[in-house]
């Protein structure tokens, strides 16, 4: 059972009304994507030289086709979480193009070749892919049917919903592009930053309660996640209790109403940067009914963490944690920013 493309839908729903974001005759822009000025958004490499791909590798698509690739040489991951793999393995000066949702600064000047988080096929064939890396849920189907008719490989990479998945998928995309022993460097070097990021949460007799509200002001999106929303494994892991999983929300996303908020009894909120920003900040988060009755609302307690990092679950995940962890046990208003 698959909950991730809704989940998608949800999170990606903004960009499709962003202008940036549009294209003409329904293909994808290709302007890269302005950033705010200030913003410090990068990823880490691997130490040493950049891996010489052993290929060609067969692999084994998530979709359940075998696909062999050939050459590297020039790569599209096809979301921000897969680029972001991609360029820290040391193979980002191979990748021609990006996904909207790839916003850390080593990407910048890429063309985009998505709209929203569907891909434009045109747009992807225009600049002579030697593989395509893709979500699951990357569509629309023909468009990446359109692809792979073309006869360049396309596989798409399983999702991660929680830290146990962070690994596997680094794995996976090493193997699909021939550099597996740089693949099991950054997985070792993940792991171990995890792990230690794990042991520095501060010990705390008492978990706070988490909730994990999706908002989008421009758009009237207001959502709480639920047990399958990608964020509880994090909340458990920064020391807190998923408010929404446990008060019973069984799906990723469920539309915010007072009685869930009263349900859940949040200490405190956690939300993507954008969507903080969407809603004018605190002060316009706690008009949104059922919002200021909650512990949490009464004592201002937010977790802001940004957009283009939070549910990655990749090479940058302990910073993540770690950024999640020391917001949600600091002492009073708890608001911040997650810039790896």
């Amino acid at each position: 059972m698959h909950h991730r493309p809704r989940l998608l839908g949800y999170l990606l729903l903004p960009l499709l009304v962003l202008p940036a974001a549009t294209g003409c005759g329904g293909t994808a822009d290709a302007r890269p994507e302005q950033h705010p000025a200030g913003a410090t958004d990068r990823i880490e490499p691997l130490d040493g030289p950049s891996p010489v791909p052993e290929l060609p590798a067969v692999a084994e698509s998530a979709d359940g086709l075998r696909v062999t690739v050939e050459s590297a040489d020039r790569i599209v991951p096809l979301s921000g979480s897969l680029a972001e793999v991609v360029f820290t393995l040391g193979l980002g000066d191979r990748v021609v193009a990006r996904d909207i949702t790839a916003t850390f600064e080593e990407a910048d000047g890429l063309p985009v070749v998505t709209r929203g988080h569907e891909v434009s096929a045109e747009s992807v064939l225009s600049l002579r892919p030697d593989v395509v890396l893709a979500e699951v849920t990357t569509g629309p189907e023909e468009a990446v049917g359109q692809i792979r008719a073309a006869g360049v490989p396309v596989i798409q990479i399983g999702a991660a919903l929680e830290l146990d998945d962070v690994t596997g998928r680094i794995a996976a995309v090493a193997e699909v592009l021939g550099v597996p022993d740089a693949g099991a460097a950054l997985t070792e070097r993940t792991e171990a930053r995890i792990s230690t990021a794990r042991d520095q949460v501060p010990a705390h007799g008492d978990r706070p309660r988490v909730a994990f509200l999706y908002l989008r002001g421009s758009a009237s999106v207001y959502l709480m996640g639920g047990a399958e929303s990608g964020a509880v494994s994090l909340i458990e892991a920064a020391g807190g209790i998923d408010a929404g999983a446990e008060s019973g929300l069984v799906r990723d996303f469920t539309p915010l109403t007072s009685e869930a908020l009263a349900a859940a009894a949040p200490d405190v909120i956690l939300l993507m940067a954008k969507g903080l920003d969407s809603v004018g900040g605190i002060d316009g988060m706690l008009e949104i009914p059922g919002i200021a009755e909650t512990p949490a609302g009464l004592d201002r307690r937010v977790v802001s963490i940004d957009d283009g990092v939070l549910l990655n679950y990749g090479p940058r995940t302990d910073q993540v944690l770690s950024d999640l962890a020391a917001q949600l046990h600091a002492d009073g208003d708890v608001q911040g920013r997650s810039r790896p």
